[in-house]
């Protein structure tokens, strides 16, 4: 009789959090400084990618999705990433232009989420930034037709090497590829502590300014 195998058992996988305490006196007046501080203290602590985010995106028809990207820029106007338009994301963000991020910064026990509208960056933004990037990552954004169905690898190698050998040098900026800023709306700060009773505080945008309210773990 062949041996069943089981799923890795998730008894093991207990965690405890304790981390300084996260008080309303201690937050910045407003939710973009206070991730700049906490960001700053992710990279001195040597997290990989601490510019990873989750991006939770919605269909018209409420179908939801996520995936991992990279935060590309932030200022006091919002959270900015770079994808093609017509992938799944970019299709989702133009007919229900709002987003869900969360950095998942686990080594420290401390998360970030952030919800708001969405708006595309004006073209030169994104014209700049595209220049900006790696001669392979410009050509790799023309080859790669997002979230398509590719038939094989060797298709899409085929498409890589086809373009490279077109643009030698100097790819252009697709049409279809630019970047996206996500307009907070509330941002919560997440700080892992004993027994679940975590520390959880959210801005919350109301006219013009920020309110904070702190959030039952």
């Amino acid at each position: 009789m062949e041996a069943t195998s089981r799923p890795p058992s998730l008894a093991g996988l207990r965690r405890t959090y304790q981390g300084l305490p996260l008080l309303e006196a201690d937050l910045a007046p407003d939710p973009v400084s206070q991730f700049a501080v906490w960001f700053g203290e992710a990279v001195d602590a040597g997290l990989p990618e601490p510019n990873a985010m989750v991006v939770a995106t919605s269909s018209a028809g409420g179908r939801p999705t996520a995936r991992t990207v990279l935060l590309k820029d932030y200022d006091e106007d919002g959270f900015v990433f770079y994808t093609n338009y017509e992938s799944r994301k970019g299709r989702d963000l133009t007919e229900n232009p709002r987003a869900g991020l969360l950095f998942p910064w686990h080594a420290i026990r401390r998360q970030v989420r952030v919800e708001g509208a969405v708006v595309r960056l004006p073209r030169e933004e994104s014209d700049a930034y595209f220049r900006s990037r790696p001669y392979g990552s410009r050509i790799g954004a023309w080859a790669s037709r997002q979230s398509a169905v590719v038939h094989s690898r060797e298709e899409l190698d085929a498409r890589y090497a086809e373009l490279a050998e077109r643009w030698p040098e100097d790819p252009p900026v697709p049409d279809f590829w630019g970047g996206f800023r996500v307009v907070p709306a509330e941002v919560e700060f997440w700080q892992g502590q004993l027994d679940r009773m975590h520390d959880r505080l959210r801005y919350r945008r109301s006219g013009a300014s920020w309110v904070v309210e702190r959030l039952a773990p």
